[in-house]
């Protein structure tokens, strides 16, 4: 395993230089579920990277990624969850708040994580056991109550029959909080979360590329994460609560 964590370090490097380049250059996008879910030929040819790259070292490694889908090896036991960029509404847009999510399971467990923001170069990553880091240094979630801190959210803009309840949240976070955010690419929130940056975080529909690899970060940071309904992740599409240990216990206290 530590032989593929190193290697998704190099190879997310790579694409992250990669993507730094082209994001000054005009190209197109298109639409996949709707006009909020966008695709560029970028996120195709990162994750397609990814994928010749993983099979060609580890040709029985199963991969869970966004943008494509069929069959790959499934007889290591390793899987490979990869969001080749989180975020790519704002990449399309230049909002440089983007990042490549790559998650390394063995038998259904986290084993290590690394989510990289290109255009701040910085590099979260963590080892089940090992702790987490940024940029190598080790991080961990803030002992801030969210009366005197923020929290982050994202607005499940795939599944809009969520609109409802992550404004009633908001607002009830909202009257107990600082402040909020909403940055629009969940990898990264979770990883500020996991560095202090944020207090807590909330978003009710996310695919588990989207969180396989910073529900790890968030975990050896010392934080907390679980599904809206206060239960473990299931690696599939669900609602996400991540916070310090203690704005954790305020999920309970939510009505939506």
């Amino acid at each position: 395993m530590k032989q593929r964590f190193l290697l998704a370090k190099e190879w997310v490097a790579q694409m992250g230089e990669y993507l730094r380049e082209v994001t000054s250059q005009p190209f197109d996008f298109s639409t996949k579920t709707g006009h909020q879910d966008i695709v560029t030929a970028h996120d195709k040819k990162v994750e397609q990277f990814f994928r010749d790259s993983i099979l060609s070292y580890f040709p029985q490694d199963e991969i869970v990624g966004e943008e494509f889908s069929g069959k790959t090896g499934t007889g290591s036991g390793i899987r490979w969850y990869i969001d080749p960029i989180d975020g790519t509404t704002n990449f399309v847009r230049g909002l440089n708040q983007s990042a490549i999510s790559v998650g390394l399971y063995r038998d259904g467990t986290a084993e290590y994580a690394v989510v990289l923001d290109p255009f701040k170069n910085e590099l979260f990553s963590a080892q089940r056991g090992g702790g987490a880091f940024l940029n190598g240094a080790p991080i961990h979630v803030s002992d801030r109550p969210l009366s005197k801190g923020i929290f982050g959210m994202g607005t499940a803009i795939y599944n809009r029959e969520f609109e409802e309840q992550t404004m009633a949240v908001t607002a009830q976070l909202f009257a107990r909080s600082c402040d909020f955010r909403r940055m629009g690419a969940a990898a990264l929130d979770l990883c500020y979360t996991a560095a202090g940056r944020y207090d807590a975080f909330f978003e009710f529909s996310l695919a588990p590329w989207d969180y396989a690899a910073a529900s790890l970060v968030i975990r050896e940071a010392g934080g907390r994460i679980c599904t809206m309904e206060g239960e473990e992740l299931p690696l599939t599409r669900c609602g996400i609560w991540a916070a310090n240990p203690v704005n954790f216990p305020i999920l309970k206290e939510l009505s939506f």
